[in-house]
């Protein structure tokens, strides 16, 4: 009996029962067969084999589908297992997943894969390619699925399927002598794999457990052509010559040491960064009208109790005993700014309230996610609450948005992405409070004309948020500012408001913040910018470089001068020659460079050169000055 399915124009086709996605391709044409990957099935993505079901809406993925990709990387990780399992037979396989731009596959191994052995498994990866084996799905019952991986000697696939609830569809693929737990969908055949690279390895436990098997993962990446392998491979080295931690070393920003794990030990010019990113959110908040507020960083656990951390968040804390009373350092300061909140009376003429806090803070990390200024265990946010009437709050998160847009501009980051974090399993308050807090953000962004994209289940415990991530300069995605509409922290402490009619009232609190936490927006700001820092976050923003000796006075009168402007420079009286100086002030992406000669101390002029433009040529002294001066005010890019 024949079945009909719709087209993506809407058109029908009918096809013998029993036919498959291949078949619709094929009958298509041949070429939308070569160039197709899987098809999407009532919105489903599917393996292009999959029969095809009477009345579905079915459409043929190819490399013009976003989808397409996930199918090829899904692929490539099971083509990389496959090839392990050929080269090393003892090694026991754990999961291969797709990540952002590539996936990756965990190993259990006597011994960690080298870089030779990554070359030999990618090698192999092509000759599997080569052979064009067919990739064919099998649906099995739990007991036999048991019994295959058992036989195999596969204890990580018997553990998952162990643990897959009753009902559910378990499914295995199979690929010449490879076979493998998993739900796929895949590609018809190995030969549409062409384009991929293996790229490191790292160590990782079995399932995220510190007290499970630790196992050797192996990154990779994969593209539908060459040219687009060639281009994000090209991107990642640029990155390395970008990363924050080879930078920060190099340019003598900051440091990090086994007496403080995770923990980053700013040096004077890396200071000067900090400090300039604190001045600017400090000019912005007098502006916007906030008070800054400073608060303890240790505080009795009944506190963390009250706020619902104790019971929600106590495993990213640090504790600690004095005079036999439990301490905690402090992972957030929202709970220190509701104390201060509730130390006096409060009309509704005296909201909204914000408080901004640049307080330290301190969050356990695992060891294996530390990441050097990225993902640190202390630090300091650009934190503000903002204490309001509910008929306050679309004025209040309009001011944020404007505010927010203003500063990422600043900075250069020009392309924002937008999520909207919605109820987590792990949360406080009722329904109706996460119906109300959620609905508020999104009208918001609605009002304010924001795109936005919905991200489910990742509010924080106490309230749904929009997170705000920047794309960098080789548009690579950081979340760093968000909003939060909280209900339920204002109740747990009592806090109230008199309303025009002389009842109370309680407060809503909005968490916030835009730059998020310093060392990082610092980590991501190095990378962005390749630590040449616009002239107003320059540690040094221009070297005196004198040609001889003779010169030497006149050099020292121009840092003299210099200081008392406010202006950071740095002399360099070493006795060499100018254009190792040059080359030196370089390296450091110094923005401006003053080099001085008999000429320049006769005529009071400065020959400035610029760190991109090149030679300048002469200036005046204070023409320079008023330059370099209009540049910091108004903070130029």
């Amino acid at each position: 009996m024949p079945i009909s399915v719709r087209l993506p124009d809407d058109s029908v086709r009918e096809m013998p029962d029993g036919a498959t996605g291949t078949d619709l391709a094929r009958g298509i044409s041949p070429r939308l067969l070569d160039a197709a990957f899987a098809i999407r099935v009532d919105g489903a993505v599917q393996d292009l084999n999959s029969p095809l079901k009477d009345g579905s809406k079915v459409a043929v993925i190819t490399s013009k589908d976003p989808e397409s990709l996930d199918v090829v990387r899904h692929s490539t990780a099971h083509l990389l297992a496959q090839a392990v399992q050929r080269l090393f037979p003892k090694v026991k396989v754990g999961i291969g997943p797709v990540i952002e731009d590539g996936f990756y596959y965990d190993f259990l191994v006597e011994k960690f894969f080298t870089p030779e052995d990554l070359e030999a498994i990618e090698a192999e990866m092509r000759r599997i390619s080569e052979e064009n084996v067919p990739v064919v799905r099998e649906e099995l019952e739990r007991e036999d699925a048991i019994q295959r991986f058992g036989a195999m000697g596969e204890p990580f696939k018997v553990e998952l399927v162990s643990e897959l609830p009753a009902g559910v569809t378990i499914s295995g693929y199979r690929q010449g002598d490879f076979y493998d737990l998993c739900r796929g969908p895949h590609v018809p055949s190995t030969g549409k794999l062409k384009a991929f690279k293996l790229l490191h390895t790292a160590a990782a436990y079995w399932r995220g457990d510190e007290k499970k098997a630790q196992l050797c993962r192996v990154y990779g990446t994969a593209f539908h052509t060459q040219k687009e392998l060639d281009e994000h491979l090209r991107r990642l080295e640029e990155a390395k010559a970008r990363d924050h931690r080879k930078l920060g070393r190099e340019l003598g920003l900051f440091s990090f040491h086994p007496e403080a794990p995770a923990s980053p030990f700013f040096h004077p010019k890396g200071t000067v960064i900090y400090n300039e990113l604190v001045n600017y959110m400090r000019q912005n908040y007098l502006r916007e009208g906030y008070s800054e507020v400073i608060t303890p960083q240790a505080l009795d656990v009944s506190m963390w109790k009250t706020s619902g951390h104790y019971d929600k968040y106590q495993e990213n804390m640090y504790f600690t005993e004095v005079e036999e009373k439990e301490y905690a350092l402090k992972p957030m300061n929202c709970p220190t700014h509701c104390l201060i909140y509730g130390t006096g009376k409060h009309s509704y003429r005296d909201l909204p309230i914000r408080y901004a806090d640049f307080g330290r803070l301190h969050r356990y990390e695992r060891s294996g996610v530390t990441q050097g200024l990225t993902r640190v265990r202390t630090f300091c946010q650009d934190d503000a609450h903002i204490y309001c009437a509910p008929e306050q709050m679309k004025v209040e998160m309009a001011s944020f948005f404007a505010f927010i847009m203003d500063v990422y501009h600043t900075f250069g980051f020009e392309e924002i992405r937008i999520q909207l974090s919605t109820r987590p399993e792990k949360r406080l308050g009722t329904d109706e409070m996460w119906d109300l807090a959620e609905g508020s953000l999104a009208d918001a962004l609605k009002e304010a004309g924001l795109a936005y994209t919905i991200n489910p289940g990742d509010g924080a415990f106490y309230g749904p948020k929009i997170d705000f991530s920047v794309l960098d300069a080789l548009k690579r995605p950081w979340q760093l500012g968000t909003l939060q509409v909280d209900y339920s922290m204002p109740s747990r402490f009592g806090l109230t408001y008199v309303k025009p009619d002389g009842s109370e009232g309680t407060p809503v609190m909005l968490h916030r913040a835009i730059l998020g936490s310093l060392e990082r927006f610092m980590g991501i700001l190095i990378e962005h910018c390749a630590g040449a820092f616009p002239v107003w976050l320059a540690p040094v923003q221009a070297a005196i470089l004198p040609i001889t000796d003779r010169v030497h006075d006149y050099a020292k009168q121009i840092q003299s001068k210099a200081m008392e402007l406010g202006i950071r420079v740095e002399l360099d009286l070493r006795n060499e020659k100018v254009n190792a100086k040059i080359r030196d002030a370089q390296l450091l992406k110094i923005p401006y460079m003053l080099v001085l000669g008999d000429r320049e101390a006769a005529s009071g002029q400065v020959s400035v050169r610029h760190r991109y433009q090149g030679d300048l040529g002469a200036q005046g002294l204070d023409d320079f000055f008023a330059k370099i001066k209009e540049e910091i005010r108004v903070r130029a890019r």
